[in-house]
């Protein structure tokens, strides 16, 4: 497993409540793999982001994780995807997404990427 199997890039470092956020997942793994799996937290709070569009296609996903099968991207190197959250801090929220590759059910990269939702 390599150190950039998977990279995980945000169009900002900061959202505010009801914003788009747009990301992009680069696949750089050469080994076989069925899907990649996308998931959202934000700390110390039960409120998710909603993904809205993957691939330019607009969905409603309504969890904090989304698989995504391998047949389903259209680039095999690159997804991209939209979320947006109603979550509004007090202060200031953490944000942490993670991406990881699957093969027959385990785990074979990851990232972790970290951001922030401002009032």
């Amino acid at each position: 497993m390599g150190e950039n199997d998977i990279v995980i890039a945000f169009d900002k470092d900061e959202v505010k409540p009801k914003e788009e956020l747009n990301g992009t997942i680069k696949i750089n793994y050469r080994g076989r793999y069925d899907s990649v799996v996308l998931n959202s937290q934000i700390q110390n709070s039960s409120d998710i982001f909603t993904f809205i569009k993957l691939n330019d296609k607009k969905i409603n996903y309504l969890f904090a994780r989304m698989p995504i099968l391998k047949q389903e991207i259209k680039n095999v190197n690159e997804i991209k995807f939209t979320a947006i959250t109603e979550h509004v801090p007090e202060k200031l929220s953490n944000v942490k997404f993670r991406a990881s590759i699957i093969q027959e059910h385990k785990e074979v990269a990851d990232v972790v990427a970290f951001l922030r939702i401002t009032p």
